[in-house]
């Protein structure tokens, strides 16, 4: 059973919400993307409803340009449409991704030197165990839901891991995280999004503060005794990467991971080439970034007028760059429509570029790996069984449940 959605004409593009997370969710706007590439590579989106008008990138070329460049290209009103449509982001100058310059710079360099290769090892270690446990447990029953019982379990897991998250509490972030960004039904409103947000700030405010002059090689403990320039990191610093983490950690890979299994059910001549081992882990691994691409746009605000994609740009416009389009131009990658796990090179979009690269990319890749390692082991078939369902976000993209049947090997 294939998750194909219908898809939009794209000679109806004018009339296109790109905000729209239904849009998004229930259909597919590939033939979109491709009109926007070949004709309006930078496209002027109209307004919709209340919002103004934003800009749109497609191009892969074009999007590595404005990533680069963050001096005409600020992060500090927001990074997705969200937030730059409202013209403000309530953690500018406090979250990494929505602060530029020589803060950027000092506070990543501090939650870098907290992730030394040896905490990776000891990730990797643990995710690898975690999802061989998973793994097995859905063997054992069949039939499961690979983006509940499996995909779900592992990403917050280890988020909750590096923060030092007490088990009980779990749940509770998990639940708030999802609804955040993204939901799993049409209902689900901004409003709802900002109260969980609210909600996972407070919850980390209050770790922060009990963890201040703490011994504890956690994130938490880190940033909350961290200080930059002979001061300590503010409370709202603390918190907002915190939930940092979580926003660019938990529901991301949740929707790699699943996108990756419908992929290999979908390509079973991929699926028998990773199983045989002739497809390398790397090159699958970048591949299923690629082809996913859980984060469909990011976004900046221009400072000074810019030429990009054959147009010009006004400061103070909003710009928004379309990894979901970006990531399948056929200027850069050949045969970009099709799901390919050898592909090389494969210089996908999915982490960003530049001085806002994701900070978490090494943490994604072990992810992935570990689960398509699984999968190659211990899987012998993959039978779809049910409509796979997709998230409704207009920033998060992808298949959130996937009822599966597995058969092992």
């Amino acid at each position: 059973m294939s998750q194909l959605l219908p898809e939009l004409d794209p000679d109806q593009v004018e009339t296109l919400d790109l905000t729209s997370p239904t849009v998004h969710a229930e259909h597919d706007l590939s033939a979109v993307w491709r009109r926007l590439r070949s004709d309006h590579p930078l496209y002027w989106h109209p307004p919709r409803d209340q919002n103004p008008g934003f800009w749109v990138i497609t191009r892969h070329a074009d999007a590595l340009s404005v990533f680069r460049d963050s001096q005409r290209f600020t992060s500090t009103s927001g990074n997705v449409l969200e937030t730059l449509l409202v013209g403000s982001d309530s953690a500018t100058g406090k979250m990494l991704a929505v602060t530029d310059g020589s803060r950027h710079t000092e506070v990543r360099r501090i939650i870098t030197t907290a992730l030394t290769p040896a905490v990776f090892d000891r990730l990797e270690k643990r995710i690898e165990g975690q999802v061989r446990q998973l793994m097995a447990r859905a063997l054992e029953r069949g039939q499961c839901d690979f983006g509940d019982d499996v995909a779900a379990q592992v990403p917050l897991a280890t988020i909750c891991d590096m923060l030092a998250v007490p088990d009980a509490d779990r749940p509770y972030i998990h639940r708030l995280g999802s609804s955040s960004v993204s939901s799993h039904e049409p209902a689900h409103t901004t409003t709802n999004a900002w109260t969980s947000k609210n909600e996972i700030l407070a919850y980390f405010i209050e770790l922060a503060e009990e963890r201040r002059g703490g011994s504890g090689d956690d994130l938490v403990t880190i940033l909350a005794n961290a200080d930059v320039r002979g001061r300590p990191l503010g409370t709202d610093e603390i918190v907002f990467n915190c939930y940092s983490l979580i926003l660019g950690g938990d529901e991301t890979t949740r929707l790699a991971m699943t996108g990756a299994v419908l992929a290999l059910a979908e390509n079973p001549e991929q699926w028998q080439e990773l199983q045989r081992g002739e497809a390398g882990l790397d090159s699958a691994v970048e591949e299923v970034l690629r082809w996913t691409t859980p984060s469909r746009h990011l976004g900046r605000l221009a400072t000074e007028p810019v030429e990009v994609g054959g147009g010009r740009i006004e400061a103070g416009d909003v710009v928004t760059v379309w990894l979901a389009s970006a990531n399948f131009d056929e200027r850069e990658f050949s045969h970009s429509e099709r799901f390919l796990l050898d592909r090389t090179p494969n210089r996908h979009l999915t982490f960003a570029y530049g001085p806002h690269f994701c900070l978490g990319a090494r943490l994604g890749r072990i992810q992935l790996a570990a689960t398509l390692t699984a999968l190659r082991d211990m899987v012998a078939g993959i039978e779809v069984t049910g409509s796979p369902k997709r998230v409704y976000s207009n920033f998060l993209g992808g298949t959130c449940n996937l009822p599966v049947l597995l058969k092992a090997r």
